[in-house]
């Protein structure tokens, strides 16, 4: 028959992955102290270049700087989640209105392989596959992934951003001067 499901049983190391964005203030300093508070969530295995982008939705801002980490953590996806906005409220984010200029964002891409859909929670991220400035820095730091929900390989995905609104490379979160 087989061991019975373990309900109270540790979570085991999830490897997730993030997109932070930020167009406020230094972009690339705001970033980097995201990814060293990411830290405290879990184990920062790799970190994309930082790719520049338009504003998507409101467009009366400036560029965004985004990039994506891959993290293996022993948070469940609520705990995970709760961190992320503790993180982006202790760094300044305030809330105004869907797509406003802000000091950071952080989403959760996917984690594992898992599907869900909850009020507070959409993994995989809904919208992921529609923007470029998403997908070709996860391409940099998950080259084998596969979408959970839609089966597509990375190489898919990263041929479907050459139709979006353009994302360029202009750094790593180490090098990059945003002085601009």
């Amino acid at each position: 028959m087989g061991e019975p499901p373990c309900f109270n049983c540790p979570i085991e190391d999830a490897v997730v992955y993030l997109a932070l964005g930020s167009n406020l203030g230094d972009r690339a300093s705001n970033l980097r102290r995201a990814i060293d508070r990411i830290g405290e969530l879990g184990r920062v295995e790799a970190v994309s270049r930082i790719y520049e982008s338009a504003a998507v939705g409101y467009r009366e801002q400036g560029p965004f700087y985004n990039l994506v980490l891959r993290l293996r953590t022993g948070l469940s996806p609520e705990e995970l989640f709760a961190g992320i906005k503790r993180i982006e409220r202790e760094m300044g984010r305030t809330t105004s209105f869907r797509n406003a200029p802000r000091i950071i964002d952080i989403d959760i891409l996917s984690y594992d392989d898992l599907v869900l859909h909850t009020k507070d929670l959409d993994i995989p991220h809904s919208r992921m596959t529609e923007r470029a400035f998403v997908l070709l820095p996860l391409s940099e730091v998950a080259p084998d992934f596969v979408h959970p929900v839609t089966r597509q390989r990375m190489e898919q995905l990263v041929e479907e951003a050459g139709k979006m609104e353009p994302a360029v490379p202009v750094g790593f979160p180490d090098t990059t001067d945003d002085t601009q």
